[in-house]
């Protein structure tokens, strides 16, 4: 009867002590994950901040030759190519549907550009957008987007002259170099929408002080809870089960 009591307080006590080692390790990677995040946006912060930067250092460029930097502001002179106009589609400004118009541009060298000439407002069909465009030589001024990764898509990216995002290869031009011109300034030029989507350093910083709020709520968490259970654990029996 007594090996049996000792026995059984022996298997209460062991598993005690690994709820105990429990509690300590899953708080242990809470803790040590909300510091990461919380590191993560401070570095995002730095990033933007740095990001932010270079745009308003952003040099003016005419008629470049070598690839533009993020944010650059272009002087181009060239024609429009009308009939090779496709639309991005389910574009929103001051509360109403429409696309975002898109026309390359062949400048006085013979390279290709896209100019993205801003919104245009629709109706709810799917009926393919009709634009006025410039006809002869024009001169634009805008800012200059680098293409990069965008959003997934969920299905083929052009309908017709409709695209779900911004992608060169629906043209079959060959563009002078990866990104595309949000126009400014002159001809053809349609009500402006674009604006660069930059989360501005101060959220980040918002965000990591969270993390890490909520890190050291988890900490103190982790020590109460794991020193109750430390002082409610029974100790294991020093006889053995024979005696």
């Amino acid at each position: 009867m007594k090996n049996s009591v000792i026995g059984a307080g022996r298997k209460q006590a062991r598993a005690r002590h690994r709820r105990i080692w429990l509690w300590w390790s899953f708080w242990t990677v809470i803790v040590v994950l909300g510091l990461c995040l919380g590191l993560w946006q401070w570095e995002r912060a730095e990033d933007k901040r740095n990001f932010l930067a270079a745009l308003e250092a952003a040099p003016l460029v005419q008629d470049p030759s070598a690839s533009p930097p993020e944010g650059a502001t272009l002087m181009l002179s060239g024609e429009y190519l009308a009939d090779h106009t496709l639309f991005l589609d389910n574009r929103t400004l001051d509360g109403r549907l429409g696309v975002a118009v898109l026309t390359p541009l062949r400048d006085e060298q013979g390279q290709y550009w896209l100019v993205q000439r801003g919104f245009m407002a629709t109706d709810m069909g799917r009926g393919t957008p009709e634009v006025a465009t410039p006809a002869g030589e024009v001169t634009l001024r805008g800012q200059w987007q680098t293409e990069s990764e965008g959003a997934p898509l969920f299905g083929p990216n052009q309908e017709g002259l409709r695209l779900q995002r911004i992608a060169l290869e629906a043209w079959d031009h060959e563009f002078a170099f990866a990104g595309w011109l949000h126009l400014v300034e002159g001809p053809g030029m349609l009500e402006a929408w674009w604006t660069p989507n930059v989360m501005p350093p101060s959220r980040h910083l918002g965000y990591a002080v969270q993390w890490w709020s909520l890190t050291l709520a988890a900490l103190i968490a982790m020590v109460i809870g794991g020193r109750r259970l430390t002082r409610d654990a029974p100790r294991l029996p020093l006889s053995k089960p024979d005696e």
